[in-house]
């Protein structure tokens, strides 16, 4: 069995958590044993038969062509959709019906959902990151019918063995707060957090690329009036001064508007951190009580979070969660297995 792993076309763009993910799942599964390819549509000699397996990433408009041609050709696909909405299922059913007399005369004309719904429709197995996930694909795109397996998100061991000490001597700094992500998408919520940080008695760290658009600039400028708030750009995640902040910091803070489940927040908890994270998209799933939920659009919410965590001792417990359940390793080899049933 072959397997190519695909996804949207700006992935390394981005530099998002599917840009991430793909490496390590390609990596591990070649470590494994697996005969595994990053599929190069420019590479004419990648000759495709019945018997190879795609691993798409993403359920949307940047993959959609290829899972159309690939039907079309007799090839089989799995899909991690990475899809997730604070919409209720019954909201975007009724924003999909309200769509159909319009599509009734532009018939071609499809929406985001459509898109997601016909990847996954056409796929063997739809591998969602969370329960949460796999409920609202069901329920709000109808695929009930479809076969589905939780493969959750996974993360680097050496995050356990990180230490405070190179980020300490460089910056002076510890026992602080810390976000790492993007600032600028809507999704990301960065305007808020950094509205709620500058409330905070303790230095805080924001390590980001921000997106040159209006939210993105807004954040610059709130961050630069900050005298507690101390930005230092993008750090690569293969540097070692990102794994020295997540354990030298005291919170990591990720209050976006949903998170599946915010690799950087497992990240830092296996370094020990204490976790603020949103409530919205299985997150608690991964984090259980180990860690504390605000309310995303209420910077009061995320505020009182952020004091009550630091209020609070380290706990090793969410460290040994995610040693436990939640490594590359193991997630990699469970994937190997699930896809291994589909030419049993």
């Amino acid at each position: 069995m072959r397997i190519f792993i695909y996804s949207y076309p700006s992935l390394h763009i981005n530099r998002g958590g599917p840009t991430y993910k793909t490496a390590m799942v390609f990596e591990l599964m070649q470590k494994l044993g697996a005969d595994v390819h990053l599929f190069d549509m420019w590479d004419a000699t990648q000759k495709l038969s019945s018997s190879d397996l795609f691993y798409v990433f993403t359920a949307n408009i940047g993959t959609y062509p290829l899972t159309v041609n690939l039907e079309a050709a007799g090839i089989r696909y799995v899909v991690n959709p990475i899809f997730y909405s604070n919409h209720s299922p019954s909201l975007i059913r009724l924003y999909r019906n309200l769509e159909k007399p319009f599509k009734s005369f532009f018939p071609r004309t499809q929406s985001d959902y459509d898109l997601t719904e016909r990847v996954c429709q056409g796929a063997e197995l739809i591998l969602p990151n969370t329960w949460a996930e796999q409920e609202l694909l069901q329920k709000a795109l109808h695929l009930k019918n479809k076969k589905f397996q939780v493969i959750p998100n996974g993360v680097e061991k050496r995050f356990a063995d990180a230490s405070p000490e190179l980020f300490h001597k460089k910056f002076g700094l510890k026992d602080f707060v810390l976000y790492v992500g993007h600032l600028g998408p809507v999704r990301k919520n960065g305007l808020n957090i950094i509205k709620a940080l500058q409330q905070i008695d303790v230095p805080c760290v924001v390590i980001a690329d921000i997106l040159k658009n209006r939210e993105g600039e807004l954040c610059r400028q709130e961050m630069e009036k900050s005298s507690n708030i101390h930005y230092l750009g993008w750090v690569d995640h293969n540097d070692p001064l990102l794994a020295s902040a997540y354990a030298a910091c005291h919170t990591f803070v990720l209050p976006t508007r949903y998170e599946t489940p915010g690799r950087a927040a497992l990240e830092a908890g296996l370094a020990g951190a204490n976790i603020v994270i949103t409530p919205k998209g299985g997150t608690r799933e991964y984090f259980s009580e180990y860690a504390l939920y605000p309310e995303p659009l209420q910077i009061d919410s995320i505020v009182k979070t952020i004091r009550k965590s630091l209020d609070t001792a380290k706990n090793p417990l969410l460290r040994e969660r995610i040693l436990q359940k939640y490594t590359w390793e193991t997630v990699v080899a469970d994937t190997l297995d699930i896809l291994k049933t589909l030419y049993e």
